[in-house]
């Protein structure tokens, strides 16, 4: 009898990105997509007439790493539950790996209980980003680090700092003259640390607190630092109804300060925002755009800057299994 002979053959595995977009920001997803030399997917998604979501992917994501990008704004539901369909549709479609990119992460003011008989949504968006069939998770600049602590898949935390900082050395040639980061209060004490360290500046805080049993409405204390005659820069991980920038910048110009600018990450920009704004004693307001800016709340003072490509550069990290916080220089945590 003659033996069969078996001939070993070795298969390298071909990856593909895919890069998709849900509807909620699509000006940031072909952003990243340039910066990555890829083009987006078309997911199709649309509305029946009862308002359910449909998506079906154009051509096959079998065994792709698929990324799929969603910025969490309003109506917050519908940008979450419109991720969370594109994440089953990609699973079902035997997708080898996928990751949740969201700029701005949903429900994140919402990551303890405060009071009694409370949810607390942002784990609760946790679950439904894992129980979909999402493999990792990507965001910017949380409003608090447990978050991460949420998740029992990887999770990779971005920051818009090198963005902001890089607008800073460049508009204000001597950072360590007359210019003092201000933390709006004591929550973003740390972030603005860093900031002060990066820029060689003085630090001061806003002592702020915050009506029990309230929404939206912030009482701002005195200023802990020396602002007299000086340029403050307030750093912030969102303006929200800027409530608390508006109050911080008030005590502020009573304290005597030459010129105020306000940055933060992500511009939410609720009523009444862009009133308070207009007429706060502030020369600059900076955002990125990790959020879509309606042209209703665009004013003078707004300047919006891009994160395209830090989120691009974490993507393609992701997608070659190298390290996202070397891009950051390991100062990517919350």
């Amino acid at each position: 009898m003659r033996r069969g002979s078996v001939t070993g053959v070795e298969f390298i595995p071909r990856r593909r990105l895919v890069l998709v977009s849900g509807r909620s920001h699509p000006a940031l997803a072909q952003q990243i997509a340039a910066h990555l030399g890829v083009e987006l997917s078309e997911a199709n998604l649309r509305e029946f007439a009862n308002g359910e979501i449909h998506c079906r992917y154009d051509s096959s994501v079998r065994g792709c790493d698929v990324f799929i990008v969603q910025t969490h704004c309003g109506p917050v539901n519908d940008s979450l539950m419109e991720q969370l369909i594109m994440i089953d549709a990609a699973k079902r479609a035997s997708a080898k790996r996928i990751t949740a990119v969201c700029p701005y992460y949903g429900y994140s003011r919402q990551d303890r209980k405060s009071t009694g008989r409370e949810p607390i949504t942002s784990k609760l968006v946790a679950d439904m980003l894992s129980t979909a069939g999402a493999d990792r998770v990507v965001s910017v600049d949380l409003h608090s680090g447990q978050i991460q602590g949420f998740f029992d898949v990887p999770f990779d935390h971005l920051t818009a700092t090198p963005v902001l900082e890089a607008y800073l050395r460049e508009r204000i040639s001597d950072c360590s003259g007359d210019i003092v980061v201000v933390a709006p209060d004591a929550g973003r004490v740390k972030v603005a640390e860093r900031y002060s360290q990066h820029l060689g500046t003085d630090l001061a805080l806003v002592h702020k607190t915050r009506p029990r049993g309230t929404a939206n409405q912030v009482e701002a204390r005195h200023v802990v630092g020396d602002v007299a005659g000086r340029r403050c820069v307030i750093i912030d991980d969102m303006i929200d109804t800027a409530g608390t920038v508006a109050a911080a910048a008030e005590l502020l110009a009573d304290a005597g300060a030459s010129d105020i600018w306000a940055m933060a990450t992500h511009g939410v920009l609720s009523d009444p925002a862009a009133d308070r704004l207009k007429s706060a004693p502030v020369s600059r307001v900076v955002v990125t755009d990790t959020l879509p800016i309606p042209e209703d709340r665009v004013f003078e003072k707004l300047e919006v800057l891009s994160v395209a490509k830090v989120i691009a550069d974490a993507i393609d990290a992701v997608f070659e299994d190298t390290s996202v916080s070397e891009i950051f220089g390991g100062e990517n945590l919350a």
